[in-house]
């Protein structure tokens, strides 16, 4: 079967990967709520789709269960199976999903009234981790990666009152996968980001892009479905500029301006609208620089420094799971706000549009990345074209966000020439895409001498910062060692240390020589500040991490329960010793 399933399932979005903007100040319907589920562990329904896709010049897709005893159709038909609530994972909604790695189909019927200058796009926000989409037995296409937007063009195949939707959805790791087999988080399956039905008009804008060099505005337009004039207006700033676009529908042009700066301090937010005479987008942008000059990270032309903690995209609560809308995201940025943190490690994938758009409102500066996490399939062509769509994705999608300044390709990944050539080629695709932002990965020390760990690892001469993760009194020694280490760091470049930290288990104490209590993991924090604060060209931090999060990698009873407790608060928001500790640090940092 897995023969049988591969060329059709490598597919991805179909449409033009120019088209990120999508639902922005649209008409568009929410399809979230309650849908249908059937769970799939053997692949029986693929295998019979997979079968019907060998028969010339039809396409088909059951919105009913895959036996070929037609008795048992009312049985298993989607109109008498349970639910699962969209957006939302399958692991915390079933006790019988909660480990679950396979195959669930899901169904929702869409009343649908067509107009006819008008068409109309079906948008995923994700599905984890890849998915093949139909309705009215007619198969859209397939998606893989479990964290970035992707649509259909729907106009032709939707009908005039009920449609069936259907969507395939397969969270199974595999080794030449992004992430692959082995990673440190829950692997949180289902359609787990906002479904929309989206209209335009029959010429629409695809994209805009927009950036700020200090002095001027760029911006550029994109068309789908033919050309015309655009308008881009920034009110407040009193700009309306009216341009024409080529024959490919696109039009790129400069605006001289003096805006106010976007930064964590005054998080200023412009209106814009871009149009043309069928469709506008109206969004909200800040305007801010972000550059190295040698050691310095500077942010509209100031030093900064990163004041950061590393976020997962998981709920706080008593069952958390994954942040299916904005109050869940909102909750985790403002414990960071309460840290005293400016900048956040949005690990280890993109999180969603919501997190990142409150972010910017809220005055966090970003650090955005893509899942290519400890040892992927370098040498697999197949695994490459995945993580560059991934990244793809993700920049497409907030390039238009003054928060993110950083776009990170990678996390502790083994250096090799194969894995240098593999990430080499993606810090290269990040930046032809976006120039205007630092892009880095986070790596790892080298240990010749225990006290005098190493920094060279050769991605350095490809990135903007060096960035790396250490775990010295957790994973090496203990926190006493701190005082005794000495690094090895190039110079010439800002330093960014993008993880350290332990773990505790909230309210566990006892002495701070025992392993998992609050007093230990305090006295890791004091040692490992003290340690950091030393470090010459150290232009931020990220404690690992903000939130105890799931994870199937920590099973021990009575401690972790499947959860990895590195957190500076536990699952549930309640913040453990060392939270204080850092939040002291971050405090006297506050004018830096």
């Amino acid at each position: 079967m897995r023969k049988l399933l591969l060329p059709f399932l490598l597919l991805f979005c179909a449409l033009p990967s120019s088209a990120f903007n999508l639902f922005e100040g649209r008409e568009t319907i929410s399809l979230s709520g309650q849908w249908n589920y059937i769970v799939d562990p053997m692949n029986t329904g693929i295998y019979k789709y997979q079968m019907q896709l060998q028969k010339p010049k039809k396409r088909y897709f059951a919105d009913r269960h895959f036996y070929e005893d037609k008795t048992t159709l009312i049985e298993y038909d989607f109109d008498h199976a349970p639910t699962l609530a969209v957006p939302g994972d399958w692991n915390t909604q079933s006790d019988k999903l909660y480990y679950y790695e396979g195959s669930v189909w899901y169904r929702r019927k869409v009343d649908f009234k067509p107009q006819e200058v008008r068409r109309w796009f079906l948008y995923f926000g994700a599905v984890n981790y890849q998915c093949m989409v139909g309705i009215n037995n007619n198969i859209l296409g397939t998606h893989k990666g479990g964290f970035t937007p992707f649509w259909f063009e729907v106009t032709d195949v939707l009908q005039e009152g009920e449609n069936s939707l259907v969507v395939w959805v397969n969270n199974t790791r595999g080794v030449s996968e992004v992430p692959t087999l082995n990673f440190d988080w829950w692997n949180y399956g289902g359609i787990t980001r906002d479904v929309l039905l989206v209209s335009v008009p029959k010429v629409f804008i695809s994209d805009y892009r927009i950036s700020f060099d200090g002095k001027n505005i760029d911006i550029k337009v994109c068309l789908d479905g033919g050309n015309g004039s655009v308008t881009v207006e920034i009110p407040e700033l009193g700009i309306r500029k009216k341009a024409c676009t080529g024959r490919d529908g696109e039009v790129s042009f400069k605006v001289k301006a003096d805006p106010e700066r976007w930064s964590p301090e005054n998080p200023k937010l412009y209106e814009i609208n871009v149009s043309t005479a069928d469709d506008v987008i109206r969004d909200k942008v800040g305007f801010r620089t972000i550059k190295v000059n040698g050691e310095q990270i500077l942010l509209n032309d100031k030093p900064v420094f990163l004041r950061g903690v590393a976020v997962h995209d998981e709920s706080i609560g008593t069952n958390p799971g994954r942040c299916k809308n904005e109050d869940e995201a909102r909750a985790l940025l403002v414990a960071a706000k309460d840290l005293g943190c400016n900048f956040l490690r949005l690990a280890h994938y993109p999180h969603s549009e919501q997190m990142v758009r409150l972010a910017e409102e809220m005055g966090f500066m970003l650090w955005e990345e893509i899942p290519c996490y400890w040892n992927i399939d370098w040498s697999s062509e197949e695994t490459y074209a995945n993580a560059e769509n991934q990244l793809m994705e993700m920049i497409g999608r907030d390039a238009n966000r003054a928060a993110t300044i950083i776009w990170s390709v990678a996390n502790e990944t083994p250096r090799t020439q194969e894995r240098l050539e593999f990430l080499g080629k993606l810090l290269a695709k990040a930046r032809s895409m976006d120039p205007t932002r630092l892009i880095s990965a986070a790596m790892q020390k080298d240990k010749p001498d225990f006290y005098h760990p190493v920094i060279e690892d050769e991605l350095i001469e490809l990135t903007n910062i060096i960035s790396f993760n250490q775990y010295i009194g957790w994973y090496d020694g203990k926190p006493a060692d701190c005082d005794k280490i000495t690094w090895t760091i190039p110079r010439g470049k800002p330093v960014l240390i993008s993880e350290f930290g332990g773990g505790a288990l909230y309210g566990n104490h006892g002495s701070d020589t025992e392993l998992f209590t609050e007093e230990y993991l305090e006295l890791l924090y004091r040692k490992n500040l003290e340690m950091i604060s030393r470090i010459p060209a150290l232009n931020g931090l990220c404690p690992w991490c903000l939130k105890d999060f799931r994870s199937p990698k920590r099973p021990l009873n009575g401690i972790q329960d499947d959860f990895n407790r590195k957190g500076l608060i536990d699952e549930q928001g309640r913040r453990k010793q060392a939270f204080y500790v850092v939040q002291e640090y971050y405090h006297s940092l506050a004018g830096r």
